[in-house]
């Protein structure tokens, strides 16, 4: 990779959101900014399950799910070493004590606001040491 190479070009991003439209939204955000989206999720099962088929670089994940909790998602990512942001219209409210060092969008947030977000967390799993336990599946 070249040093003027963009780190998010070709980056595979899972969407974990339950709003069509904000689904949408970041699903066109990230084309513009040269990311693929690995896959778009309204739920957090079908999040869970498509981790397990789909190659994934990081993840955009909401807050409230469908009133669902996102913890057993956001701990598979980080034993999976994957990096995350969080967006929501809650702020931080509803997210783990242990997770709030992540990079956290305020809805409703412009294309430049995600990437920024997206690159402070790839910045950040650059900084964290992997966990020597393996990845079950």
């Amino acid at each position: 990779m070249s040093a003027n190479a963009d780190p998010l070009d070709g980056l595979q991003v899972l969407i974990v959101e339950d709003e069509t439209l904000v689904a949408m939204l970041i699903e066109e955000y990230l084309i513009e900014m040269g990311c693929k989206v690995a896959l778009s999720a309204s739920r957090v099962a079908k999040a869970l399950k498509g981790l397990q088929t789909h190659r994934v670089d990081a993840a955009v994940l909401d807050v409230n799910v469908a009133g669902e909790s996102i913890c057993e998602l956001v701990e598979d990512l980080c034993k999976r070493g994957i990096p995350f942001i969080f967006a929501s219209g809650y702020g931080a409210r509803g997210v783990d004590a242990r997770w709030l060092s992540n990079p956290m969008l305020q809805k409703p947030f412009t294309g430049a606001d995600l990437r920024t977000a997206l690159l402070a967390s790839l910045e950040k799993s650059l900084t964290i040491e992997p966990s020597p336990f393996p990845v079950q599946s």
